[in-house]
């Protein structure tokens, strides 16, 4: 796994840890092997000798089980007293899936230019509308909410248009339970061609897989979206509505179309690797193009905007 340092908010070291445990997973049979290995050390050193903010990121994509920290000179923990927190859930692309590291993700991008403090809650495969989600975000004090829905729903073919609005206003009801008035920004899935208008499920491209290649397809069949399957284009259009029509009793309510953050024309300059998930760069321009939409003008999460 992959460890950031930032001083005094930027970026000023990244490494990796030797040693740790290892879970190895054939694709082909969707098996696990575990193995126990060492404990690794990661070293920061040759900082500025002045009194400074440091930050070190944690792998995104791994767990981390924290054995020690130890340090050449005294420190005090870092004060986020004033800064508002940002609580976001979403997909692995959310969570961070092919950024090049835990303090460039596009929501870790998107948090560090609105000045916010992030908690993440992207859950790799698992941004499904499930009610003990929304009770976390319930109950987790935060001054800003955000959810994006969409991707994962498609992908594991969950559920039918049918059952998606009243998933999704049930989901909406819960957060608002516990917080009536923040400001909370739906965000819809980011543009990916293979599920625009192709339901799921999606899977493993087998050719891919026998070239070394991880790269996914979607299996579903664009007729059976008149029988109510699920795509990203009829999804985006629901959340609209969905948003739309509680916003004539919420006010604090936001929608965010996902294309707008990486859309077809972005897919042409910097195509989805694997056909799912966006790289390092395309990260980069969602948690700029995200910023610029919530934290800035009349965006959800501006200052002039109600803070519960």
């Amino acid at each position: 796994g992959v460890y950031d340092l930032r001083v005094d908010g930027a970026l000023a070291g990244r490494t990796s840890s030797p040693g740790g445990n290892t879970v190895t997973i054939d694709l082909a049979t969707g098996t696990a092997e575990r193995q126990a290995g060492p404990v690794g050390t990661v070293r920061f050193g040759d900082l500025p000798d002045r009194i400074k903010d440091v930050e070190i990121w944690l792998p995104h994509n791994e767990i981390t089980e924290l054995v020690e920290l130890r340090t050449d000179a005294e420190i005090d923990p870092l004060s986020v007293e004033g800064r508002r927190v940002w609580l976001h859930h979403g997909s692995s692309i959310s969570q961070g899936s092919d950024a090049a590291g835990p303090s460039t993700t596009w929501p870790a991008l998107a948090a560090s230019d609105g000045g916010v403090e992030l908690i993440n809650l992207g859950l790799g495969g698992s941004a499904l509308l499930d009610p003990f989600t929304a009770r976390a975000l319930r109950d987790t004090p935060a001054d800003l909410i955000s959810v994006k829905i969409g991707i994962n729903l498609v992908n594991t073919d969950v559920m039918r248009l049918r059952a998606f609005g009243p998933a999704v206003n049930g989901f909406l009801d819960t957060i608002r339970d516990g917080h009536p008035t923040a400001p909370l920004l739906v965000v819809s899935p980011i543009h990916c061609p293979i599920h625009e208008d192709t339901p799921g499920p999606g899977a493993f491209d087998v050719e891919a897989l026998g070239r070394g290649e991880l790269r996914f397809v979607a299996t579903g069949d664009p007729a059976e979206r008149a029988a109510g399957k699920l795509t990203l284009r009829t999804i985006r259009e629901e959340l609209a509505r969905i948003v739309a029509q509680r916003q004539t009793e919420d006010p604090h309510l936001h929608y965010l179309d996902g294309c707008e953050l990486y859309g077809e024309a972005d897919h042409a300059e910097l195509p989805l690797p694997d056909q799912l998930h966006p790289d390092a760069a395309a990260h980069r321009i969602i948690g700029e193009r995200f910023a610029k939409h919530a934290f800035t003008g009349n965006g959800a999460f501006a200052v002039t905007s109600t803070v519960s």
